[in-house]
């Protein structure tokens, strides 16, 4: 028979269960309490949420109780992840306030069709040069490690509706954040085919399911889709069939659907919650529907971002972190402070962006919690070598985590040094 601690005779005191429940609760308010005000501190609330999963790591340590592993538990990681960037992404598209003007156009195709890839073959080239893997596994971590992450970014993007209306450059950097998430798609399975088949007689079919039709057919799905429920629902509480108080239910009930059909139909759904997002935000303007369900999915984004974030803390080990080796841990600073600032500053236009500007685009290339879904897919692949995934897995981690805590903390700072609040509004 169960024993319920404080419902039986005596003197009888709680284990591991109870323990895990009041720090659960001290996650809560810790959580809650760096989110308050967070525009007026120095440094982002992830810095908060990875140092408490760290510390539940040491707890879990100390209690010889088994931690969860990036490559054992990567089913649960990979679900978690996935349903975090569905909300962040979508939220991104609802973010974008203001048309979106031609230079702003022209940043953010040269960041996804130029900086990324480059980016992808810098780190496959320093993975083969310097840590010494096969092509075939720097390829995956270039890919793995590309894309920019839409919540951590969200902390030097733009306002939710109604708010402050910021420019260039966090217009291009919000929506490239947005957009690469579901854009590093095709280039893993890109490295994937890499892996498994060798040679070259599969791009044709690359090019025309994973590039040409799943990008292309999620943008169109998730426009035309975006409008079409921006419509319907609008009219719907207008005609007060649903609560305005569900708002933000009803959206995020909305991006899983899309999202799900759109995978479910070989495409991209992260590309089509985001292009979703994008024009379902321009319908109707300046419609009250729109702050209800960004701050729906805000929070909801916020919430998921804040377990993956504690999920990552209390994964860490000493093994894991030193499986990357010196070479793994080099292309750490290499990557946040080489490899994409001096890409962006070779590749943005002077006569769109001025130097500051292009600093700022070049030094947040946020990476958090799109690398770590991405990575949990490669585990569950099953492609790469023990040896070889162990690598490519934790030189992952070790690049989030070092970007969580290097942008987390220069946020706010470097932010008023590189940006002229004035001019960008």
């Amino acid at each position: 028979m169960p024993t319920f601690f404080a419902l039986a005779p005596g003197w009888h005191f709680g284990g591991l269960y109870q323990l895990g429940l009041a720090f659960a609760g001290a996650v809560v308010l810790v959580g809650a309490a760096a989110l308050s005000h967070q525009h007026e501190r120095a440094f982002s609330a992830s810095v908060f949420y990875v140092a408490l999963g760290a510390l539940a790591a040491v707890a879990l340590s100390l209690l010889d109780v088994r931690p969860l592993s990036p490559e054992g538990n990567h089913v649960l990681l990979k679900r978690l992840t996935e349903v975090a960037l569905v909300v962040a992404v979508f939220s991104a598209g609802l973010t974008v306030e203001r048309r979106v003007a031609r230079r702003s156009w022209i940043s953010i195709a040269t960041l996804l069709v130029v900086v990324m890839p480059l980016t992808i073959l810098a780190i496959a080239g320093f993975g083969v040069w310097v840590m010494g893997i096969p092509f075939g596994a720097a390829l995956l971590l270039g890919s793995v490690l590309a894309p920019t992450d839409p919540v951590l970014a969200g902390d030097v993007g733009l306002s939710s509706p109604g708010g402050e209306i910021y420019g260039e450059p966090r217009v291009s950097l919000h929506t490239e954040a947005g957009l690469n998430d579901g854009l590093a798609s095709p280039f893993v399975v890109l490295a994937l085919f890499v892996v498994q088949q060798g040679g070259t007689s599969w791009i044709g079919n690359w090019a025309l399911a994973d590039l040409l039709y799943g990008v292309g057919f999620a943008l169109t799905l998730g426009a035309a889709s975006g409008g079409g429920a921006a419509w319907v629902l609008t009219r719907a509480r207008d005609r007060r069939l649903l609560s305005k108080e569900l708002d933000g239910f009803v959206v995020i009930g909305f991006a899983l659907l899309l999202y799900g059909i759109t995978e479910a139909l070989g495409a991209y759904g992260l590309l089509a919650v985001f292009a979703a997002g994008f024009t379902f935000r321009r319908y109707e303007f300046e419609h009250e529907i729109h702050a209800a369900a960004h701050a729906g999915t805000e929070v909801a984004g916020k919430t998921l971002e804040l377990l993956v974030l504690l999920m990552l803390g209390s994964m860490l080990t000493i093994s894991g972190l030193s499986a990357p080796g010196i070479g793994g841990w080099l292309l750490v600073p290499l990557l946040l402070f080489v490899i994409r600032p001096a890409l962006v500053l070779a590749t943005a236009g002077r006569r769109f962006v001025d130097l500051r500007a292009r600093l700022f685009l070049g030094f947040f290339g946020v990476r958090g919690v799109a690398a770590l879904f991405y990575i949990a897919v490669v585990i569950d692949s099953h492609v790469l070598p023990t040896a070889q995934q162990r690598i490519v897995v934790w030189t992952t981690i070790a690049c989030v985590i070092s970007s969580i805590l290097v942008h987390g903390l220069s946020s706010t700072p470097l932010t008023k040094l590189l940006l002229n609040p004035a001019k960008e509004k």
